[in-house]
């Protein structure tokens, strides 16, 4: 019960690496409040976190709804102790794509805009709502999902790469902002990780990236969650502005 009655949010939290969180910070003893834009499985999820645990379907994009879901956590529970900045999108494209010294495709615009909407202003949004709550309480953690992607870069994710290793540098500058508030902000940067999303693609593609992760499999949504757990716990109590890789040992690209 490492997390006994501590005030937890998650974002993204009806499916994957968010539901994964959710779960395990309830099983500490966690009130665990999950936001979602997929209202039917934010509702399923929320039913196995426990009576305290709190639903509300949020666009982090959106600086209202955002603002909105901590009101009324705050207006619940009284203060706000760990936010999980894990909601996030993928638009995959490579820049530009040539055949015979002409272009045949590129990125739009729109994917490159929503992804950099969801995946950075998102956690710009979120983390800016939750501070002011966290400094008058006196402290609290701030966790934002990065990738390897945003460490080691990856072909056709110009979009997403941005965004991650844009998170990168903003738990850097928070960490050194924020500290003298007893507030503590880190990253992790999972690899492979066998989600909903991943398990529906083809089974070649599977191999190929358990292939290239030393330990021989994808990740658990389970792993990620128990790394977010030990960096909210005190036992990180002295940790901050870190990108905690949970990876498998994955060299990108290899």
């Amino acid at each position: 019960m490492r997390m006994k009655d501590k005030v937890v949010l998650v974002t993204g939290g009806a499916t994957g690496i968010g539901k994964a969180t959710a779960l395990r910070f309830a099983e500490e003893g966690a009130r665990v409040a999950i936001c979602d834009v997929n209202i039917a499985l934010g509702q399923e999820t929320v039913k196995l976190l426990g009576e305290a645990a709190m639903f509300h379907a949020v666009n982090v994009v959106n600086r209202q709804d955002v603002q909105d879901w901590v009101n009324q956590v705050v207006a619940r529970h009284g203060r706000i102790d760990v936010l999980v900045n894990n909601a996030g999108v993928l638009r995959d494209g490579q820049l530009v794509k040539f055949k015979d010294g002409q272009v045949t495709g590129q990125m739009s615009e729109f994917d490159f805009d929503l992804v950099i909407a969801v995946n950075l202003k998102g956690v710009f949004n979120c983390t800016q709502a939750v501070t002011p709550v966290m400094s008058r309480q006196g402290g609290g953690v701030i966790l934002n999902a990065s990738s390897v992607v945003g460490l080691d870069a990856n072909f056709g994710q110009t979009n997403y790469v941005a965004t991650k290793f844009g998170v990168v540098g903003m738990t850097k500058v928070w960490a050194r902002e924020l500290g003298r508030y007893g507030i503590r902000v880190n990253a992790v940067a999972p690899g492979f990780i066998a989600t909903e999303m991943v398990a529906a693609m083809p089974q070649k593609m599977l191999d190929g990236m358990k292939s290239h992760t030393p330990l021989g499999r994808l990740g658990d949504p389970r792993d990620i969650a128990n790394a977010y757990l030990f960096l909210a716990s005190e036992e990180a109590s002295f940790i901050t502005g870190e990108v905690l890789r949970v990876d498998g040992g994955i060299v990108v690209g290899t």
